[in-house]
């Protein structure tokens, strides 16, 4: 099986959290205050709907990454079993034919999944942003969001991404493909010997009877 990367969730996640995680360190406790919900108001809450407004390609962009997973996954197991139980002369067909079935799949569902984010997106984004961050800094976090620079960086964010793929592949790929056919080889191996010890034993054929 080639060296296939999976799609990378990762610019998608930061767009979304800002890039927050929690560290291996902890943190010093902070004062109770705090951890006290930040204060609301009208021009909070338009912040809050500047910010969504200004992530929402973000937000696509891991609906339809979250999507796409489970068909890549099952188009790797589809060219497994092609591979290994389809007539040479039938594999490029039946590939073509599973390839239109995923577009299918995706034409069909990737809108719905990134509809269903967009109406998530104001009650859990927008419920952390209005509750964790004050007027002041949401302010701050739009400035930043609507500046060329910015713009500029998310418009190339895609593209040094695929080259850093790209180059990634080609840089790990004599490392990495031939240990992927190992592994396949040695998972392919103990299926089939798993699968024959379960088989029921054949009985011994009972001896000749001598003739009288």
């Amino acid at each position: 099986m080639p060296y296939i990367p999976r799609s990378s969730l990762a610019l998608a996640l930061v767009l979304v959290t800002g890039g927050a995680h929690a560290q291996s360190t902890p943190a010093p406790a902070a004062p109770a205050s705090a951890s006290a919900p930040a204060p609301s108001s009208p021009a909070k809450k338009e912040l809050v709907q500047r910010v969504l407004k200004l992530q929402q390609s973000g937000i696509e962009r891991l609906a339809t990454a979250m999507t796409e997973e489970p068909a890549v996954v099952l188009v790797e197991r589809a060219s497994m079993m092609i591979a290994a139980n389809v007539p040479k002369e039938r594999q490029e067909a039946i590939s073509k034919e599973i390839q239109a079935d995923v577009q299918k799949y995706l034409k069909d569902t990737v809108p719905q999944v990134r509809k269903s984010a967009q109406q998530l997106a104001p009650s859990t984004i927008g419920a952390v942003l209005e509750s964790k961050f004050s007027e002041e800094e949401l302010r701050q976090v739009v400035a930043v969001m609507e500046s060329p620079a910015y713009a500029k960086y998310q418009q190339l964010s895609g593209e040094m991404q695929q080259t850093l793929q790209a180059k990634l592949v080609d840089d790990t790929r004599a490392t990495v493909e031939p240990r992927v056919q190992a592994l396949e080889k040695t998972l392919g191996d103990r299926l089939r010997a798993a699968t024959q010890a379960s088989a029921p034993a054949t009985k011994p054929a009972a001896p000749a009877k001598p003739a009288k």
